[in-house]
């Protein structure tokens, strides 16, 4: 390979070094994307996952290769991307191609190239499918993003054609909110990430085929998710003060078609509203207030999200994120919530339920 190789030239490598023979095809909302793969077993692991948006073979607007192999070295000189605010552990390295990006992962050794029509993982893939997963997902919210979207960090669920989206500052709850809502009769949309755009009959919200992590707090309190945790957990984890209990960094994998039934997950919904939860542990009775986003727009915050690297405009010369202009925009064209006082998640998903039939909920505020 060359020193300074392109995204095409690289393809055209690991497909002649490990050809992909295996494929899926999945349908996220409109969009098929087509997975190929050079491992059986891969393969069957994408398929699993990912089991509730497999369609049959057809064209695909994106096409993904994964090349499972040991960790690459493409003889690049990586930049560092700088840990997340509040992180201080760097995770991932980059380098800007003519006509695209690599990505690479410290931890793993995975390499992820995108660019120019391709995108390909390449590494020891089935040792870390999620992170093989995570790029799948990462290829659509890039595609609605070029299409005009807004990136949203949020949960979705809708029901009878209204849509919600759930946002909330770093620990507030909003994809445990997103299952008490399940467990009421919703529909997921997304866990924790939503592109928002415009629509010419109001806002569509976008989900991502991401299955939740659940942490032991939320899996005990939802008998439709209790399931998941094995009985010595539990007996574990139930005795353990509530705070604890709740800051607990141990993760399930929270399948919906398991815990609530197939067809239970979908992609796409009509944006109704979006809540925002500002509330905290022991500060009284919950509060749900409509709230105008030009005039809080301190809330915002908890909902824009940079679009990181794994994002590359249609326009390779515009890397600026939207400003917050644009999300005042967009929001202004639904009811924006803000729940807020002490934390009671019953409260809030009968507000959340009630705002999904059709009622008016909240006091006005500002």
């Amino acid at each position: 390979m060359n020193k300074t190789p392109t995204c095409k030239a690289l393809a055209e490598h690991f497909q002649s070094e490990f050809p992909t023979t295996h494929s899926l095809w999945l349908r996220f909302g409109e969009d098929v994307i087509e997975v190929r793969s050079n491992l059986k077993a891969l393969h069957d692991s994408l398929c699993g996952y990912f089991k509730e948006f497999l369609t049959e073979s057809q064209r695909p607007q994106i096409v993904v290769t994964t090349h499972d192999t040991s960790a690459p070295d493409l003889g690049l000189t990586y930049a560092i991307k700088d840990p997340d605010p509040g992180k201080s552990k760097v995770k991932e390295e980059y380098v800007d191609l003519v006509d695209g990006r690599v990505v690479r992962k410290r931890l793993t050794g995975m390499v992820f190239i995108f660019g120019d029509g391709h995108h390909l993982a390449v590494g020891p893939c089935l040792e870390n499918d999620n992170q093989v997963v995570n790029f799948i997902n990462n290829r659509f919210i890039e595609r609605k993003l070029n299409q005009g979207c807004l990136l949203g960090h949020a949960a979705g669920v809708c029901l009878n054609g209204r849509g919600l989206a759930l946002a909330g500052f770093s620990g507030m709850g909003k994809s445990t909110l997103a299952l008490h809502l399940m467990s009421r009769g919703t529909t997921f949309v997304s866990n924790d990430r939503v592109m928002i755009s415009s629509g010419e009959d109001g806002p569509m919200m976008f989900g991502v085929a991401k299955q939740p992590r659940i942490n032991p707090g939320t899996a005990l309190h939802n008998p439709d998710l209790a399931r998941i945790v094995s009985d010595e957990d539990r007996v574990r984890f139930m005795a353990l003060p509530a705070d604890e209990l709740w800051n607990l960094e141990r993760k399930y994998d929270g399948l919906i078609d398991v815990c609530y039934g197939p067809g239970r997950f979908v992609l796409e919904a009509p944006l109704h509203g979006l809540v925002i939860l500002n509330w905290k542990r022991d500060r009284g009775a919950v509060v749900v207030r409509r709230v105008d986003p030009g005039e809080r727009v301190d809330l915002l915050a908890a909902f824009m999200k940079p679009t990181g690297l794994f994002y590359l405009p249609a326009d390779l010369a515009a890397q600026a994120d939207p400003g917050v202009e644009q999300y005042v925009e967009l929001l202004s064209r639904c009811p924006l919530f803000e729940i807020s006082g002490g934390v009671d998640f019953d409260v809030a998903a009968d507000a959340c339920i009630d705002f999904l039939k059709g009622g008016m909920i909240g006091e006005e505020g500002a």
